[in-house]
């Protein structure tokens, strides 16, 4: 693994963009592990003078985790105690946030911007030691008394956080993971001489049910990066949730033995399943319930390695058929611990969507459940996403982008008054459109020269800039405070032939309205941070102004009245053709 780094991290990006290779190491993790693009890994880093031992920071709001990365760069094999000694000084560091602010360097200053937004909404921390080399004994050690520490803290402060080591060998794991994660199959083996298990064919299904040692449970594949919990209603929920201080308190306590007495059980489907000798093969393995434990045993990996005589219930299911697979991960996932959205996608309301959207458009695919694919008798262009057009709903219908990037704030706080109503799918499909027409020039290429910061926000941005779209046709018809039809903003502009205009319009004024906020005065000790201002209400009023300067200044510029005169035209819409904003705060 290291070869290949050292071979890819010689590529010119890295080296034009980053002055070292411990900072290219990182850039690489971020890129080929976390699978940042290049703006967003350069925006990422904190490495540097001042870092207070942090080299990058990623906040992940779909599994609504702060990573924190140290990494080391090293040509030797082992690596002892000193980087993890590193990461709880930064972890010390991290729990004065105020304090870091005033002696950290102005990357990691924006970042803690970021951080303390992402604490507020009960983010927890994920502390990744990436090395190339191997933890030596006594790091081992040490990394064992941390992760117990870090459990330990995690019950008794408002901060909940973990630690974990990722080394050579898991470096090549995660990375033939991420070059699958489209459409990630895990297979797997069991090695059946340390459990206990039974082998029975019922409803003409192969069963394995047993008791599987704790210990084994960790080295399954894809539990941190959630690739295999792909069939599950949800995702980790993360650390801080009274079921799994439970079973941190467990594995850490006197009672361990009884664990496996103590849980309810994981379940596993897979597309096929082998038993040779004292082997249990699994092909496409997925788990369907068990997703908070895994990940919480997982935390606790060096204590867990030292446990005997502790096992959990496993069952294994060959269930090839997907139908079938969803169906039993949502009625093993239907105790009362699972929270409303986790099962958005089978809401009367949802369903009806997609009955109309499907009815409406034949050609296209709506998409209700995590991990489904366009069927190959479907247009691409025709596939809507429910998760996409909450995002959508939420930055049109509501005015507020800012909200946009929280899929959880959409399909649980703000679900019933984004989806309470019939909504039609052909405006489901023009603001698709919309999003879709206007990525196209979210590219490495940036063909309308939007500014670095708005780039390396590729995961926030691009839902003020479909507000922006919303905002050029109100504001044009003096209906700035309403909302216009998406189906009638999409078929104007297609007829009138400005729809890469509008995105034009658009694109540039969201970026006008970054500029004047990063060039306005700061408190002391603080640093402009892109990121919050994408997350704050505040940003609309800029973007609502530079749109109007925009406008304005139009008949200023050569030719530019009758360019004026062509687009209020273009932008025309009947007074019936807006509704109020629909409240989501």
């Amino acid at each position: 693994m290291i070869t290949q780094i050292k071979e890819d991290i010689k590529t010119p990006y890295y080296q034009d963009k980053y002055p070292n290779d411990g900072q290219r190491f990182v850039a690489w993790y971020l890129r080929n592990i976390h699978l940042r693009d290049m703006n967003e890994a350069k925006d990422d880093i904190t490495d540097g003078s001042d870092d207070k031992q942090i080299d990058a920071i990623y906040i992940d709001d779909d599994k609504n985790t702060v990573y924190v990365i140290q990494g080391k760069f090293i040509g030797g094999n082992s690596v002892d105690g000193e980087p993890l000694r590193e990461i709880l000084s930064s972890w010390i560091q991290l729990k004065n946030l105020v304090r870091l602010q005033e002696v950290g360097n102005n990357k990691l200053k924006r970042k803690l911007d970021e951080v303390a937004r992402a604490l507020e909404d009960d983010y927890e921390i994920n502390f990744e030691l990436i090395t190339t080399g191997v933890l030596t004994t006594a790091a081992q050690n040490d990394l064992a008394t941390y992760q117990e520490r870090f459990a330990e803290l995690s019950d008794t402060d408002d901060i909940v956080c973990s630690i974990s080591v990722v080394d050579n060998e898991e470096l090549k794991r995660r990375y033939d993971l991420a070059l699958e994660k489209e459409n990630p199959s895990i297979n797997h083996t069991i090695d059946l001489s340390s459990g206990h298990f039974m082998y029975e064919t019922l409803a003409n299904t192969q069963v394995a049910i047993g008791a599987l040692p704790l210990k084994e449970c960790i080295k399954i594949t894809g539990i941190k990066d959630g690739t295999l919990f792909q069939k599950n209603v949800r995702q980790s929920l993360g650390l801080s949730n009274t079921v799994n201080k439970g079973i941190k308190n467990t594995i850490y306590g006197d009672k361990h033995k009884d664990f496996f007495f103590f849980h309810n059980g994981i379940t596993a489907i897979c597309n096929k399943m082998e038993k040779i000798d004292n082997k249990l093969k699994l092909h496409g393995l997925s788990v369907v319930n068990g997703c908070q434990s895994l990940n919480t045993i997982l935390s606790c990996s060096e204590k867990v390695k030292e446990l005997e005589d502790t096992f959990v219930l496993f069952r294994f299911y060959e269930i090839p058929q997907r139908d079938r697979a969803d169906r039993i991960s949502i009625n093993t996932n239907s105790q009362s611990a699972v929270k409303p959205r986790d099962l958005r996608s089978n809401d009367k309301r949802v369903l009806n969507l997609k009955k109309q959207f499907e009815q409406k458009y034949p050609q296209g695919y709506f998409i209700t459940k995590r991990g489904e694919t366009t069927p190959a008798d479907k247009e691409k262009a025709y596939t809507v996403d429910l998760s996409d057009l909450g995002k959508f709903l939420i930055a049109w219908h509501s005015k507020r982008p800012n909200i946009s990037y929280s899929e959880t704030k959409i399909f649980d706080k703000y679900f019933e008054q984004l989806f309470k109503r019939e909504y039609k799918a052909e405006n489901a499909y023009a603001l698709n459109v919309f999003f879709n027409e206007l990525m196209k020039v979210w590219t490495k290429d940036n063909p309308l020269g939007l500014n670095e910061s708005l780039l390396a926000m590729k995961a926030y941005a691009p839902y003020h800039h479909l507000y922006a779209i919303s905002m050029c046709f109100a504001i044009a018809n003096n209906q700035a405070e309403n909302v216009p039809s998406p189906i009638k903003c999409l078929e104007k502009a297609r007829l009138t032939g400005i729809l890469n205009e509008i995105i034009g319009i658009a694109g540039t004024s969201l970026n006008m309205a970054l500029e004047a906020a990063a060039n306005e005065p700061q408190p002391q000790n603080r640093v402009f941070s892109p990121q919050n201002w994408v997350k704050a209400k505040g940003c609309l009023a800029g973007i609502n102004a530079a749109i109007r300067n925009y406008f304005s200044m139009l008949p200023m510029m050569p030719n530019g009245q009758d360019v004026k005169q062509r687009l209020d035209t273009a932008l025309k819409l009947e007074a019936e053709d807006f509704e109020y904003r629909w409240a989501a705060d």
